[in-house]
């Protein structure tokens, strides 16, 4: 038997894809939209077409296509000034075959056998032009000497697994994830032998054993075999874990001015649990979370020791206590804006939180004040007192509401958050004729969870919160109602650069007085940045006798976006909106609007250039939407 080893290149695929046209008008604008976000691509694939040495390869396909055409990219240099070398292409056709049979063989083609050929394609600047419309990339560069080497593979018969035995020793021989990761063992007998799998499996199968805390985790064995006259392997590995390590006593240095207990609600571990660097990096991640330390450094000290108990040091470096941070900004909904923040992370020397803001916008002003008390105990527990004075003047209404608000959170694990409160607010307001004041003592319960990968640039994930609330005239309330609240939205990959988000909202509310007795906070409005696109904030919804807006009962909107990245930072994209407040399903009409967007994400979250089009009305128009953030 010989032993054998080859490493795989790691692979980069550019595809390319057809220009395509669309007609926008009426009900058809989403569809022509949705046609420009493959421009980025069009314009890549474009300029692969007019590249000056093409590699064509035949007779191989999905990774091992791949890999090779990872392997056999042409060497920097070959082509300068778009041309092409003659004798460097020469050369470079000639090593081919040995570089394609080496770059076949973890996949399990070691009889493989290449051809290359080198042909030159006269392209005149004519046939270049074809390719760059709308490029700007001169045809000239690209024009003349055009070389094709096609790379024809015949890869034969594949080695293929005969034997696999993988095994565990030691006193983790029954962890359950071991156990498991030995059961899916991606290579079983009768399999086409693929190394890339072989050295993925084994990596992992010893990552998770130091993941569980077996820090003297070795490989007794690791043996591949391969038999080229049989074209047949054998898989032998053997893990041996050793004793498995615990979390000792954590050091923690650098922040006096905190009490030990409130800095230890940021470890992700406790004394006594299986060693695991997961749980430093969580710890980490908790701590720089916290916007009160702005570096921290995790030292676990295996080789001090003592019965399998690894001590760890946590070296913090504190922030700021104190910032003040002034802001301006525009958004659609609001206007242009002013904010003015005031925040202390270690208000009386205990963890505790207080800011207050004050913030100007064209159509809403507000000062508020929050007070938060963490728990020692869990990380996201906490209580909060929140106070405040908000002033609305829009189009559809005008509101001044005074309230103080106290909450009690609690984590229930998973992501997932329950909350208590009890709100006092009275708020002043006029709404179409309507000129009063409502005085709430307002209770309710919340539950929300979040799983996102990313706060700024998320990739996928999704987030619900639900909320129940209610008031009645025995709570000293001048009306009684019951509001049921929901909100979703979800974010999903596609292929090629896309995704898709989608986002839900809905609300319900049961009142044993007039609608007029409830005021515009607790009525339900559509339209806007964060709505429905196309219409004006809160302008959709039922209406009065004088054909003023005054809000709904009900609600209920979704929406579906569609984008395109074009780079890290920059993303175009489609969307779909409809919905809207009414009083009874019998009377709900639907809104829709539709448009095209652009995306520029940025260390305080996406700015979002959205136009959208009405649809289903007679005189649609255009409007403008711009905000910043995502709608969590």
């Amino acid at each position: 038997m010989e032993r054998t080893g080859v490493r795989m290149p790691s692979i980069e695929l550019c595809r390319s894809r057809k220009r395509g046209a669309g007609v926008l008008g009426g009900r058809r604008l989403l569809v022509g939209l949705v046609v420009l976000l493959g421009f980025g691509a069009v314009a890549a694939g474009t300029l692969q077409a007019a590249e000056p040495l093409r590699v064509v390869i035949k007779g191989v396909e999905g990774q091992a296509l791949k890999n090779l055409q990872a392997a056999l990219a042409p060497p920097p240099g070959l082509v300068r000034d778009g041309r092409v070398d003659p004798e460097w292409a020469e050369r470079f056709a000639r090593q081919v075959p040995k570089l394609a049979v080496e770059a076949l063989k973890p996949f399990g083609y070691y009889h493989a056998r290449v051809e290359a050929h080198l042909e030159e394609i006269e392209t005149s600047a004519e046939e270049v032009e074809s390719y760059l419309e709308g490029v700007e990339t001169p045809a000239e560069k690209v024009a003349g000497g055009t070389y094709r080497l096609t790379v024809e593979v015949h890869a034969g018969e594949a080695v293929r697994v005969e034997r696999v035995e993988v095994t565990v020793v030691g006193p983790g021989a029954r962890e359950k994830g071991l156990r498991e990761q030995i059961r899916d063992f991606p290579l079983q007998r009768g399999h086409v032998l693929r190394q890339d799998l072989y050295e993925q499996a084994k990596g992992k199968l010893k990552a998770h054993a130091l993941d569980l805390g077996y820090l003297d985790a070795e490989f007794a064995a690791h043996r591949l075999g391969i038999d080229l006259e049989r074209n047949q392997a054998e898989v032998e590995l053997t893990l041996a874990t050793g004793e498995q390590y615990r979390f000792g006593d954590a050091l923690i240095h650098g922040a006096p001015d905190y009490p030990d207990p409130f800095l230890r609600r940021y470890l992700a571990f406790a004394e006594g649990d299986a060693f695991s660097y997961a749980r430093l990096g969580q710890t980490q991640l908790n701590y720089l979370n916290s916007d009160r330390f702005r570096d921290v450094v995790l030292t676990p000290r295996p080789e001090l020791a003592k019965e399998q108990q690894v001590p760890v040091g946590i070296q913090l470096v504190p922030s700021a206590r104190r910032r003040l941070r002034p802001g301006i900004g525009y958004g659609t909904d609001t206007g242009a804006r002013a904010t003015l923040r005031y925040k202390d992370v270690n208000l009386f020397h205990r963890g505790y939180e207080f800011s207050t803001e004050l913030n100007v916008a064209e159509r809403q002003q507000s000062l508020t004040a929050e007070f938060i008390m963490p728990s020692y105990r869990k990380l996201s527990d906490h209580a909060a007192l929140r106070t405040g004075y908000d002033r609305e003047d829009i189009d559809t209404y005008e509101s001044r509401t005074l309230f103080v608000e106290g909450e009690l959170v609690r984590a229930l694990g998973g992501g997932r958050l329950g909350s208590v409160y009890l709100r006092l607010q009275q708020e002043d307001f006029t709404i179409g004729e309507e000129d009063s004041r409502s005085r709430l003592v307002l209770p309710g319960l919340r539950f929300s969870q979040r799983r996102y990968d990313d706060p700024l640039r998320p990739r996928r994930g999704y987030q619900y919160r639900t909320e129940v609330r209610g008031t009645h005239q025995v709570l000293g309330s001048d009306t009684g109602l019951l509001q049921a609240l929901a909100s979703a939205n979800t974010l999903q990959p596609l292929p090629w650069g896309f995704s898709v988000f989608a986002r839900v909202q809905a609300g319900a509310t049961w009142q044993n007085e007039p609608l007029s007795e409830i005021p515009p906070s607790l009525r339900f409005f559509a339209g806007g940045d964060q709505s429905v696109r196309g219409y004006g904030y809160q302008t959709l919804g039922p209406r009065d006798s004088n054909d003023e807006v005054v809000g709904g009962k009900n609600l209920l909107v979704g929406s579906v976006e569609l984008e395109r990245a074009l780079s890290e930072n920059w993303g175009v994209a489609a969307f779909y909106d409809a919905g809207n407040a009414f009083d009874s399903f019998s009377d709900y009409e639907i809104f829709e609007g539709a448009g095209l967007g652009v995306r520029r994400y940025t260390p305080v979250g996406p700015v979002k250039v959205d136009l959208a089009r009405q649809l289903g009305v007679p005189d649609p128009s255009y409007r403008l939407h711009v905000s910043i953030g995502f709608a969590w």
